[in-house]
């Protein structure tokens, strides 16, 4: 089998504009993000003392109060379209450098570490899954693959929150936008029933179902299809069959508003609604989005500078 060829992209910034910049690529649909900053090139140049005599002032001096972000595509046609897309309008500067898939595995694995949320969820990720998870808390095992949420994301924490405070034993739950299956998954773990993820990419399902397994929950407890709600009626007929307790939606702002009509056709007339991925800056509007097509918000959470909302049928 071909070895798939990664860009790994990086964009610099300030301090000062790092969250105006991971807010663009987030609303453009890059959710997964890595943050670096001067202290960490000032790491790296501590642990590499064996190979420099001294560092010019010149890198010094562009280093001092940078920012970078990175993410990673595909290096095919694809994948620089998709590149095209998360920068357009970033006005930054940005760089790419060819990847291989174990360099990609590699470099991503540093990044991410067990992560505890809530009162009971311990994400983990499949490579530090022979690490005992903490006493009460339930782990969530997750191999992020490339474009998927993986937890560590404030937006995806809010949902988790909400998971963790809403998902009964026995419930049924619809993941819109299930990405990695994270969510979804949680809520198996949790006691749920049943679970169902949809999202437009049809990557995400060999994902989804992939993390599924690393957590022993097969196929009669969950499905997972690529699809999009906004643009397929009979899709949204088909998950309405069996109206769910929870129904999840960790996007953006720009589709949750136009998704908030379609929930009372798939939730539970005692279910909860609980979406996430919006800026804080745009928390009112879905909220009044939530109330025009018949929601009344229950609840709202923030955690560095995100909003997350749960609703109920008004």
């Amino acid at each position: 089998m071909e070895e798939v060829k990664w860009l790994e992209v990086a964009v610099n910034t300030s301090p000062e504009r790092l969250d105006e910049v991971c807010a663009k690529l987030t609303a453009a649909g890059m959710a997964a993000l890595v943050i670096e900053d001067e202290g960490e090139f000032q790491q790296f140049l501590e642990q590499n003392r064996q190979y420099w005599d001294y560092v010019d002032q010149e890198l010094l001096d562009r280093m001092h109060g940078v920012c970078r972000v990175k993410f990673y595509v595909t290096d095919d046609a694809h994948g620089r379209a998709q590149l095209a897309q998360y920068v357009q309008g970033l006005d930054c500067e940005y760089t790419t450098a060819p990847l291989s898939e174990n360099d990609w595995a590699y470099s991503w694995q540093k990044y991410y570490k067990p992560l505890t949320i809530g009162e009971r969820l311990y994400v983990v990720p499949e490579w530090e899954r022979d690490k005992p998870a903490p006493e009460g808390r339930t782990p969530v095992y997750l191999n992020p693959g490339l474009t998927f949420g993986t937890g560590s994301h404030a937006s995806t924490q809010l949902c988790l929150e909400g998971v963790e405070a809403h998902v009964q034993p026995g419930d049924r739950v619809l993941d819109l936008g299930c990405g990695s299956g994270i969510l979804a998954i949680a809520a198996l773990c949790l006691g749920a029933a049943q679970a169902v993820g949809v999202d437009i990419d049809p990557k995400a399902v060999d994902v989804a179902y992939e993390n599924a397994a690393l957590n022993g929950i097969g196929r009669e407890k969950c499905r997972f299809l690529a699809g999009n709600v906004l643009a397929d009626p009979a899709l949204v007929e088909d998950l309405g069959r069996e109206k769910a307790q929870v129904v999840l939606a960790n996007i953006v702002a720009d589709v949750i508003i136009p998704l908030a009509p379609m929930v009372p056709r798939l939730l539970d007339p005692k279910g909860t609604f609980l979406c996430s991925g919006i800026i804080d800056t745009r928390g009112d509007e879905v909220a009044a989005a939530l109330a025009a097509a018949g929601l009344r918000v229950t609840r709202r959470r923030e955690k560095n500078g995100w909003v997350a909302l749960e609703a109920q049928l008004a």
